[in-house]
């Protein structure tokens, strides 16, 4: 009887390993591949090697670009260094990158491990970038203003908050205001792999400013990409292993109330919202498994999804570009100016193409 109580609990356990390894994989879209889509005349962009995991396109051309990012469990081609902000010119014919020093005397700068970005102009067209920033596997927000004529970010303060402890991407809107993402309720990388593997749903969003902080949103299965509608009524919040994009009404008091999502065939990583149409442009990982157990032979594809009409009874979804990863491996970012897509990875390079 024992032995049969014995072989009974066992076969439960197996059981429930199984439905889990199959939900896991479900979440990580393990046996998705890719058919390709691209627009014409896509070319890699030159000087960047390591990554360009999010980036800012101002409404002058001039693009910000996070690369070098360090992060659990992801693929790094370099380690050792630390990251760095570059700058682009998308009004040139074939625009290089230039990386931007970072002055004043607070930053660590050996330690710098940017992630999600977001810029603020203010009434008198001063530019703030936001960024997310991971010194010793911490999370904080280091706030630069824009020296354009240098070409140089001035760091003006570093800020920490213990409801900000796994910080993926921000959107701003204010100079130290802005809604954060943390993709996991852990801040520790143990707990947060197991909280990631259990599928806890813990993550959330969180609206800081200098006079309040409080989450807006919870529930979320790895909490990612964000951004905010043109006429600022409206949040996007990216579910990356849940594979959706949630719609919330924003409040004149900071809060957010839920209004819909959108579920895809894909992992949605960072939203840009274009200030002309309002069309989301979403960076994706057709094959999460590819992303987080990395291999060379078989690297990680790109998507970018193109969302119109979001708000509508039935939006419009168009895959704008899709490939296996022998061009471009990891995507996690995409934005447009004057009919150019330019598209980021997390750790691999950029591509600019003609729409």
């Amino acid at each position: 009887m024992a032995k049969l109580i014995g072989l009974t609990f066992v076969g439960l356990l197996l059981a429930l390993y199984k439905n889990h390894q199959s939900s896991y994989q479900t979440r990580l879209n393990a046996l998705r591949e890719v058919t390709s889509v691209a627009p014409p005349n896509c070319n890699l962009v030159k000087g960047i090697e390591t990554g360009a995991e999010d980036l800012e396109i101002l409404p002058n051309g001039l693009t910000f670009l996070s690369t070098g990012l360090k992060y659990p469990g992801i693929k790094s081609f370099d380690p050792n260094k630390p990251g760095k902000i570059l700058l682009m010119d998308l009004n040139k014919k074939d625009p290089a990158v230039l990386e931007l020093e970072l002055t004043g005397n607070k930053l660590d700068k050996a330690s710098f491990n940017p992630h999600g970005i977001s810029t603020f102009t203010d009434e008198d067209n001063a530019v703030y970038l936001l960024v997310v920033n991971h010194p010793q596997s911490k999370s904080t927000v280091e706030v630069f203003k824009f020296q354009e004529e240098e070409r140089s970010l001035l760091h003006l303060k570093t800020i920490t908050h213990e409801l900000l402890p796994s910080i993926n991407d921000i959107a701003a809107v204010g100079p130290e205001s802005f809604y954060a993402t943390n993709d996991h309720y852990f801040a520790d990388p143990y707990l947060g792999s197991w909280e990631m593997y259990l599928g806890l749903s813990w993550s959330n969003v969180v609206y800081y400013s200098p006079d309040k902080v409080q989450v807006v949103a919870e529930g979320f299965d790895f909490a990612n990409g964000i951004g905010i509608s043109p006429d600022g009524k409206h949040v996007y919040i990216a579910e990356l292993l849940a594979h959706n994009i949630h719609v919330y009404e924003k409040h004149a008091n900071w809060t957010l109330s839920p209004l819909k999502f959108l579920n895809f065939d894909t992992l949605v990583d960072n939203i840009s919202v274009d200030p002309v149409t309002g069309d989301l442009w979403v960076g994706c990982h057709p094959n999460g498994m590819k992303i987080f157990f990395y291999d060379s032979e078989n690297p990680p594809g790109s998507e970018v999804l193109r969302i119109q009409n979001i708000l509508s009874e039935e939006p419009k979804v168009t895959v704008v570009y899709a490939e296996n990863g022998t061009v471009l491996q990891g995507s996690t970012v995409a934005s447009v100016y004057k009919g150019k897509l330019l598209i980021g990875t997390v750790f691999h390079r950029a591509l600019y193409c003609d729409l």
